[in-house]
C-alpha cells in the first residue's frame, strides 16, 4: 500500500519553449478525488498527460503507484484513462463496442448491461458511435472507461458535451467509485464536479 499514488516533484513542462507548468509539486492519496481547476491553457491537460506518461518532462519527477509512468500492461492494468474522443470502430455498435472492452478487461467493474443503463445508452445500443449524439458520445467514452478494471481514473473534461442532470449522474458514480478506494484526478471546468473533491490549480501547486 502506498502512501500516496500519485507524487509529483517540481514538475516543469515546457512547449515550444514556453512554460505550460512550473515547479509544480502534489500527492494524491488513495482513494481521494482531486479537481484539477483553471481557465483555458493553464495546464490542466498538460498535468493529466504527465501522470499518464504521455507528456514529457522538461524538469522534476513523476511517481504513479510509486515509479514513474510507463506504457506497459502492469501500468494501464491499473489506470484508466478518458482523454480525447477515441477513435471508434468503424462498423461496431455502442453495444459492441462496450463488449469489446469487457472481452479484454475479463475482471470488468460493471457488466455491460449495467453500463448501458448507467449511461442513458440502452435506447441507442445498437447505433453505431459517429450516429450518436456528442452527448452520447461522451456518455459511451465515459461507460467504457469506467467499465475497464482500475484503481485510478485520470479524467480530461469528463463533463464535455453532457447536459446538467448527468453531470450530477457523474458526480456520484465518481464518488462511489472513490468510496470503493479508486482514487480520481479529472480536469474540469464544471464546478459541481470541482465540489466532490480537493481542488487545485496547475500554476504552481503544492498540496
Amino acid at each position: 500500500m502506498y502512501d500516496s499514488i500519485i507524487g509529483v516533484s517540481a514538475l516543469t513542462v515546457e512547449l515550444g519553449g514556453n512554460p505550460v507548468l512550473r515547479h509544480l509539486s502534489l500527492s494524491v492519496a488513495p482513494g481521494e478525488i482531486v479537481a484539477v481547476v483553471g481557465p483555458n491553457g493553464s495546464g490542466k491537460s498538460t498535468l493529466l498527460r504527465c501522470l499518464a506518461g504521455l507528456q514529457p518532462v522538461t524538469a522534476g519527477e513523476v511517481r504513479v503507484f510509486g515509479r514513474a509512468p510507463a506504457n506497459d500492461a502492469a501500468f494501464w492494468g491499473r489506470v484508466a484513462l478518458l482523454g480525447d474522443e477515441p477513435a471508434w470502430y468503424p462498423g461496431l455498435t455502442a453495444r459492441e463496442h462496450l463488449e469489446l472492452m469487457g472481452a479484454v478487461h475479463t475482471r470488468a467493474r460493471m457488466t455491460v448491461d449495467t453500463a448501458m443503463e448507467l449511461f442513458a445508452l440502452e435506447e441507442r445500443a445498437d447505433a453505431p458511435p459517429l450516429n450518436l449524439s456528442t452527448g452520447q458520445r461522451q456518455r459511451l467514452s465515459l461507460a467504457a472507461t469506467l467499465l475497464r478494471p482500475s484503481t485510478l481514473l485520470l479524467l480530461d473534461e469528463p463533463e464535455r458535451g453532457l447536459d446538467k442532470g448527468f453531470r450530477a449522474e457523474l458526480a456520484d458514480l465518481l464518488t462511489e467509485y472513490a468510496d470503493e478506494g479508486g482514487t480520481v484526478v479529472m480536469a474540469t471546468h464544471d464546478q459541481g464536479l470541482a465540489a466532490i473533491g480537493r481542488q487545485i490549480a496547475p500554476s504552481g501547486v503544492t498540496a
